[in-house]
């Protein structure tokens, strides 16, 4: 073998192989991700305050005021 195939070789090898772990890491690191909880945002008519609750709630009570508020409609 002439030491341009050589060098050809090791570097493609050596290419192959961090192509291979990156693809590892990647699968793994989205396998492992908490996935997206969907909530609803709702602002409070009395004092302003913003927070999230359950996607299943129509109507949530503000933690501050205690208020009962109807989710944002973007």
């Amino acid at each position: 073998m002439s030491p341009d195939a050589l060098i050809f070789a090791y570097v493609a090898g050596l290419l192959a192989a961090l192509t291979l772990l990156t693809l590892y890491t990647e699968a793994r690191r989205r396998r492992f991700r908490p996935s997206r909880d969907e909530d609803r945002i709702f602002r409070c008519v009395k004092c302003g305050h913003v927070y999230t609750d359950d996607a299943d709630v129509d109507r949530s009570r503000c933690a501050q005021c205690g208020t009962l508020n109807e989710p944002i409609r973007f």
